[in-house]
């Protein structure tokens, strides 16, 4: 992932097949839910539910990713249910 794209729903799930197999290599999944505001909604799955390292990984991994691409974005947040 590389330079600066705006934040819209399409950029944001382009960037997320980029995260995937990184996630998919160790038995989980993601899928994007929502675009609010400045904030990337989406659903852990497969083996990163329920995992002690999902929360990391979501912060250290995709969340920081997504910000080198989107500088506007505040967060990303996991929905469990």
């Amino acid at each position: 992932m590389s330079g600066t794209l705006p934040l819209t729903e399409e950029n944001v799930v382009a960037e997320l097949e980029k995260v995937r197999p990184m996630l998919q290599g160790d038995g989980g999944d993601i899928s994007f839910v929502a675009l609010e505001g400045k904030t990337v909604k989406v659903k852990l799955q497969g083996a990163c539910v329920g995992c002690a390292f999902a929360a990391m990984t979501l912060q250290h991994s995709v969340e920081r990713n997504l910000k080198a691409v989107f500088p506007d974005l505040e967060k990303v947040e996991n929905l469990t249910s």
